[in-house]
């Protein structure tokens, strides 16, 4: 199949998600900023994905690092993650991987404060080659400290990846028993295998009730203006061959009245504390529509996802994007020119509008509140 974004030697290499679905074409980021210029640029998007991209991008910034002793890798860890930081304001997963980086930067350089100790991968000749060379004139106690604060970045990065796809199959298990053994579907956006490390939030747990031989197909909301549910999604569930029709997002409600469509999942970019819900623009409407036909509208998102921070939807900042997303259509105009638009990134659905909240440690609902607590283990 394809990898949504992988750790080489060369570089992050992703997928160019915003080639798709005419070419697919990969990208080597080789330093930090085209990490991040990647996701700001929707090279790579959704909420899981981006979270490993920032881990990989500040893994990949200190791996390049010419610091040549420890307070100026500090000083260049902090310029590192805080230009991944201020790729995209909404996605939860973005800083609660900054913030685990960060954990583990301080961590490992607690771990060789007091030796002189070589890190997995960098000999001592290394380290002296270094040293002689003058690269590093702080001496071999900073060169086994950096070196091993690189080890450890990169491992974790790597362990990101690993994790998410985990909990995207975990995920998709427990979800998979919400959908009858005969059920359509309908998404919004794309949570797949591309918003994610792989496998998918609100689409893994489609691809999980298809491996349970339940009888799925997907409607896909085409989800203007970026086109993620038509670029992106049928793409995806086509290479799976699962059936998938695309629909403009306005037929949603036509589709629901006349009982063609028996469930709504989506993917989210935050939740806060009460269950209220931030996800690609549309979502709230879908959820709306669902609630009008009696129809369960479910959120598929990892714990990751959730800002306990927040006590509600309405704190959740919402990316204000470029109208020529709205005014442009594959870089040909198809409005007045200089016609006003706007293009908020996200919407936020009402958590009284979420039926099931679907986590890798179970499945939450009403009161959100109290269910989101319970599986963090907050009391």
């Amino acid at each position: 199949m394809f990898k949504t974004i992988e750790w080489t030697e060369d570089g992050v290499r992703m997928i160019d998600q915003t080639r798709l679905p005419s070419e697919e074409v990969y990208r080597t980021c080789r330093d930090y900023r085209e990490v991040a210029e990647c996701i700001r640029a929707m090279v790579i998007r959704g909420a899981p994905a981006i979270g490993v991209a920032a881990a990989m991008g500040i893994a990949l910034g200190v791996k390049k690092s010419v610091a040549s002793n420890v307070p100026a890798l500090r000083a260049e860890f902090e310029t590192i993650a805080e230009t991944i930081w201020n790729t995209r304001p909404t996605a939860a997963n973005l800083f609660w991987a900054v913030k685990r980086m960060r954990g583990i930067f301080e961590s490992a350089l607690s771990e060789e404060e007091a030796g002189v100790t070589v890190a997995p991968g960098f000999s001592p000749a290394s380290a002296a080659f270094l040293i002689s060379s003058g690269q590093v004139p702080g001496g071999a106690a900073d060169v086994g400290r950096i070196a091993h604060v690189i080890s450890r970045l990169v491992e974790e990065a790597q362990r990101v990846l690993v994790e998410d796809i985990a909990v995207n199959q975990a995920m998709g298990q427990h979800g998979a028993k919400l959908l009858q053994d005969s059920t359509t579907v309908l998404t919004h956006c794309n949570a797949g295998a591309l918003a994610t490390g792989g496998y998918g939030t609100a689409l893994g747990v489609v691809r999980a009730a298809v491996a349970a031989g339940k009888n799925i197909q997907v409607f896909a909301g085409e989800t203007r203006p970026f086109l993620q549910g038509a670029r992106l999604t049928a793409w995806e569930l086509g290479k799976d061959g699962i059936p998938v029709t695309l629909i403009t997002d306005s037929m949603a409600g036509h589709f629901m009245h006349q009982g063609k469509i028996q469930a709504a999942i989506v993917g989210a970019d935050r939740i806060a504390s009460n269950g209220d819900v931030a996800n690609k623009l549309g979502t709230y409407s879908v959820a709306v529509l669902a609630h009008e036909n009696n129809i369960p509208f479910y959120v598929a998102a990892p714990l990751s996802t959730i800002d306990m921070s927040l006590s509600s939807g309405e704190e959740i900042p919402i990316e204000e994007r470029s109208p020529d997303e709205v005014t442009h259509l594959g870089g040909v105009s198809i409005a007045p020119m200089n016609v006003e638009a706007r293009h908020p990134a996200f919407d936020v659905t009402p958590h009284r509008y979420v039926t099931a909240i679907i986590t890798e440690r179970g499945i939450a609902r009403e009161p959100y509140a109290e269910a989101l607590k319970g599986l963090f283990g907050i009391k």
